[in-house]
C-alpha cells in the first residue's frame, strides 16, 4: 500500500552556516564595535543573542533573519522570543528552533486529511504523520490538501513509497 510521511525538519547544517555568517557580519560591522555581542547555539534547539542593549539585539535579530532566509531555513520553524534584560545591564533574546510535529498539530493534520473525504488514512507516528492509501493519486491529492492549509509549520513530505 503506497504511503508517505509528513514531517517538519530543519537542516541544522544550514542553521549553523547562517549563524556563522551572522557572527562574521556582526564582528565586521562598525556599530557593533566594543559591544561584546554573542550569538550562542546549543546545536539542537536554542539560539541565544546577547548584546549591550536591546537596540543591538534587534539589529542582530534582523541580521540573523536575513541570513536564515538566505540559507533557505524556513522562518516558520524559528520562534523568536522577546528581548529581555540580561546580566550587567545587557539585553538578551532566546530563539527556539521547532523540529518535528507536536501532538496538537499532528491531530490537526489528521483532521484536515479526514475532512477532505479522500480515500486515505492518516495516523500519528511520534513526531510525524503517516498517510497511506490504495493509489498514488489519492496520496498526491492528500499532499495538495495539506499544502493548501497553512499550518504555521514548514512541512516536508518524505518517505514516499509505492
Amino acid at each position: 500500500m503506497p504511503s508517505f510521511d509528513v514531517v517538519s525538519e530543519l537542516n541544522l547544517q544550514e542553521v549553523d552556516n547562517a549563524l556563522n555568517q551572522a557572527r562574521k557580519e556582526v564582528a565586521q560591522r562598525y556599530d557593533f564595535k566594543d559591544t561584546a555581542t554573542v550569538i550562542d547555539w546549543d546545536k539542537k534547539e536554542k539560539i541565544t543573542i546577547e548584546s549591550a542593549d536591546d537596540f543591538k539585539v534587534k539589529a542582530v535579530d534582523e541580521v540573523l533573519r536575513e541570513k536564515l532566509a538566505r540559507r533557505q531555513v524556513p522562518l516558520k520553524a524559528v520562534d523568536f522570543g522577546a528581548i529581555e534584560p540580561g546580566p550587567g545591564g545587557r539585553a538578551k533574546q532566546e530563539i527556539k528552533l521547532k523540529q518535528g510535529i507536536d501532538a496538537d498539530r499532528a491531530r490537526e493534520i489528521v483532521k484536515v486529511v479526514k475532512d477532505a473525504k479522500l480515500k486515505v488514512q492518516a495516523q500519528i507516528m511520534g513526531n510525524q504523520v503517516r498517510v497511506s492509501g490504495k493509489k498514488r493519486d489519492y496520496l498526491q491529492a492528500a499532499i495538495q490538501v495539506i499544502r493548501a492549509r497553512d499550518l504555521d509549520l514548514p512541512l516536508q513530505f518524505s518517505n514516499f513509497r509505492d
